[in-house]
């Protein structure tokens, strides 16, 4: 697999991420909380997993990219994402975990909408980073 291969790859799954995050608000009006909630955590899955592509990595499970976002986009990164947004991801996998797994757990109203809205920021912050990076790469290629 080559770069090509990898930016098409963020390019479809930034577009993924978009109708994920669509399907949560269309949940959420439905009063589907439960689903919400899975829905919102998937799109940003999906953006965790788009900006891996750019880096040329392909993470198989969602504890695999969300440690490798931590440390190439966080730890590593150029300060584009925070801490903060390293919670926003986690608190959002425990939810859908309960949500899709226990049976007892009732999804409120509020946590879903503020899921969804997590989903929102976040998709747009990764869609304005990957602008940006396009912009470097272009500038890049032109002093070649």
């Amino acid at each position: 697999m080559d770069k090509e291969y990898f930016d098409i790859l963020a390019k479809v799954r930034l577009e993924r991420a978009e109708e994920l995050l669509e399907e949560s608000q269309s949940l959420l009006s439905a009063g589907s909380f439960k689903s919400a909630n899975n829905r919102a955590f998937y799109a940003i899955e999906k953006c965790i997993k788009a900006l891996l592509a750019t880096k040329e990595i392909d993470a198989a499970t969602h504890n695999g990219a969300l440690k490798q976002f931590n440390f190439l986009f966080i730890y590593k990164g150029d300060g584009s994402f925070c801490a903060d947004d390293y919670q926003i991801i986690a608190k959002a996998e425990q939810i859908r975990n309960a949500s899709d797994y226990d049976d007892f757990y009732i999804a409120s109203k509020e946590e879903s909408r503020q899921q969804v809205e997590n989903a929102a920021y976040f998709l747009k912050k990764v869609k304005e980073y990957l602008s940006m990076v396009v912009k470097e790469n272009d500038l890049q290629n032109e002093k070649k």
